[in-house]
C-alpha cells in the first residue's frame, strides 16, 4: 500500500526522480526562436508543460510532452491524457490562475513581451521567472542575495530607491557585477522586478 502511495506522487524523468509540483510548472507562451539549450535545461526535471493551442504543434514537433493545453477550441486535438483547462481571463492569467488553484510553488514562462509589473497580484501565491530570447525576469524581495561571475549583467525596473553590493551602474542603465561574488539587493518595496543576460 505504501509503495502504491509513493507511485502516484512521483514522476519518473529520464534522468531524475520528481516528486509532483515539486519543480516550476513550464508555461510557452510564445516559444519563437528560444535557445534550445535553455529550454533543455528548463524541462530538465520533467515539469508539467503548459502550452496554448497557438504553440501546441511546435512543442509536440521537438517530442515533447504537453501536460495542459490553455483556451483550446472546441474541436481542437491533442496527445492522449492532455488536460484541456479553460479560463475566463486571457491565457497567462488562466494559466497563473490554474497554477495558484493546483497550489503549484513556482512557474517559468517562456514569452516574448508579457511584463511582471503586469502580474503582481500573483506574486504572493507563485513564483513567476520570465524568459524571453534574451533575458530572464525575475521579482526578488529585499534581502535577496545571488552569486554571479565578474561582468555579469542586470537589468533593474528602479521603481524605488535600493542598495545593493558588487553592482555598478553602466552609462546606459545596466547594472554590472564588479567582482565574482554574491550580490545583495536591500530596498523599501515589496518587490524589485529585475532580469539577467542569456
Amino acid at each position: 500500500m505504501i509503495l502504491f502511495i509513493l507511485r502516484q506522487n512521483i514522476a519518473m524523468s529520464s534522468h531524475h526522480i520528481v516528486r509532483e509540483k515539486q519543480e516550476p510548472a513550464l508555461y510557452i507562451q510564445n516559444l519563437g526562436n528560444f535557445n534550445e539549450e535553455y529550454l533543455g535545461q528548463l524541462l530538465e526535471w520533467s515539469p508539467t508543460l503548459i502550452v496554448n493551442e497557438g504553440n501546441y504543434e511546435k512543442v509536440i514537433s521537438l517530442g515533447l510532452k504537453v501536460d495542459v493545453v490553455i483556451n483550446s477550441s472546441a474541436d481542437a486535438v491533442f496527445q492522449e491524457n492532455t488536460r484541456i483547462v479553460k479560463g475566463v481571463d486571457d491565457n497567462l492569467h488562466a494559466v497563473l490562475n490554474y497554477l495558484v488553484t493546483e497550489k503549484y510553488p513556482a512557474v517559468n514562462i517562456i514569452t516574448a513581451d508579457a511584463k511582471l509589473m503586469d502580474l503582481t497580484a500573483y506574486l504572493g501565491d507563485i513564483d513567476i521567472v520570465l524568459f524571453t530570447e534574451t533575458e530572464k525576469k525575475y521579482a526578488i524581495k529585499s534581502g535577496f542575495s545571488v552569486w554571479k561571475p565578474k561582468g555579469s549583467i542586470f537589468k533593474i525596473e528602479i521603481i524605488s530607491y535600493f542598495e545593493t553590493s558588487n553592482l555598478k551602474q553602466e552609462e546606459n542603465g545596466d547594472f554590472m557585477v564588479i567582482n565574482d561574488g554574491f550580490v545583495t539587493f536591500n530596498f523599501t518595496t515589496a518587490y524589485l522586478f529585475i532580469s539577467e543576460v542569456l
